[in-house]
C-alpha cells in the first residue's frame, strides 16, 4: 500500500479545483446563453403563431401548426407597406453609415494630427454636444428640415444625422494612437495631410472603420424618433415606425408585430456576425489618450 506525498495531494486538489472551476464556468456560460437566446426564441415562436396562441392561457412551447402564411400576410398588408419600410431603413442606415464614417473620421484625424491652436477648443465643443439630449434638438431640426422641404424625403432622414460627436471622439482617440512613423514617411514622400489620411491611414485602419460601421449601421437601423417626426407619409416610414403602426388604441396585431420584428432583426444579425471580430478589436484600439 503506497502513501501519497504532500506534493501529490496538492496536485490532486489543484486538478479537482480546476475541474470544478471549469464546470462552473461552462454552467454559467450555458445559463447566460439560454437567457440571451430566450427573447429570440419567443420572437420566432410568436411570429409563427396566431394571436390566440400568443395570448391564450394554455401556453405551448411551439404552436400546433407553424403559420408561415404570416410572412405573406405581413407583406400583403395594404395598410402598412413593410417592404417599402425595409428599403427605407436600408437606404437610411447604409448612407448614414458611409457619411458618418467619412465626416467623423476626417474630423477625428484633423483634431488628432493637424497642428491648429484651436484644436482643443473645437474638440471640447464636440464633446459638449454629447451633453445635449437628442430630443432637445428635434424641434429646431424639424423646423430647419421643414423649411428646406425635406419632410418625407431621404434627405430629411439622413442629412441631419451625418455627424456624431461620439464617433468623432472615438476616431480622434484611435488616431492619437496610430503610428506616426507611417505618416512621417508619407510626408517625406511629399504627401499632404489629405493624401496621407486617404492613402496611408485609412488602408491601415480598416478594422477600426469596420467596428465603427457596425455600431453606426445598428444605430441607424434602430432609429425611431427622428424617422417618426420626418416620415409623416407611410411611404417614408422606416422599419421601426412601421412596427409601431401594428399597435393602435383599438387593436394589437401580435403575430404581425413579432413577424415584422423577426424579419427586421435579420439584417442586423448578418452585419453583426460578419463584423463582430472587428467590432471588439476596434473598440479595444480606441484607447483614452491625450
Amino acid at each position: 500500500m503506497t502513501t501519497q506525498t504532500p506534493s501529490s495531494d496538492t496536485t490532486h486538489r489543484v486538478r479537482r479545483g480546476s475541474v470544478l472551476g471549469n464546470t462552473g464556468l461552462y454552467l454559467a456560460v450555458s445559463v447566460a446563453a439560454v437567457l440571451f437566446l430566450l427573447p429570440f426564441y419567443l420572437i420566432v415562436r410568436n411570429a409563427l403563431s396566431t394571436d390566440p396562441e400568443i395570448t391564450g392561457e394554455n401556453w405551448k412551447w411551439f404552436p400546433t401548426h407553424l403559420r408561415w402564411g404570416n410572412i405573406s400576410e405581413l407583406f400583403d398588408d395594404e395598410t402598412v407597406d413593410f417592404g417599402r419600410a425595409l428599403w427605407n431603413s436600408t437606404v437610411m442606415a447604409v448612407l448614414m453609415t458611409a457619411g458618418i464614417l467619412l465626416i467623423c473620421s476626417m474630423a477625428g484625424y484633423g483634431l488628432a494630427r493637424i497642428p491648429y491652436r484651436h484644436a482643443n477648443k473645437i474638440f471640447y465643443a464636440v464633446l459638449a454636444t454629447l451633453m445635449v439630449p437628442t430630443a432637445v434638438t428635434f424641434v429646431p431640426s424639424f423646423v430647419l428640415v421643414s423649411s428646406l422641404g425635406w419632410v418625407d424625403t431621404y434627405r430629411g432622414l439622413i442629412i441631419p444625422g451625418l455627424f456624431s460627436g461620439f464617433t468623432c471622439f472615438l476616431f480622434r482617440q484611435y488616431f492619437l494612437g496610430f503610428p506616426k512613423e507611417l505618416e512621417e514617411a508619407a510626408r517625406v514622400d511629399g504627401l499632404s495631410h489629405w493624401s496621407a489620411y486617404w492613402r496611408v491611414v485609412v488602408p491601415n485602419s480598416l478594422n477600426f472603420f469596420a467596428a465603427m460601421a457596425t455600431i453606426t449601421f445598428i444605430s441607424g437601423w434602430n432609429a425611431f424618433l427622428w424617422p417618426l417626426v420626418i416620415g409623416q407619409d407611410p411611404s417614408a416610414w422606416t422599419v421601426q415606425v412601421a412596427l409601431s403602426s401594428y399597435m393602435t388604441n383599438q387593436t394589437v396585431n401580435y403575430h404581425l408585430i413579432f413577424m415584422a420584428t423577426a424579419i427586421s432583426i435579420l439584417p442586423l444579425l448578418f452585419v453583426f456576425l460578419f463584423l463582430q471580430r472587428w467590432l471588439v478589436q476596434g473598440i479595444a484600439q480606441t484607447g483614452i489618450k491625450g
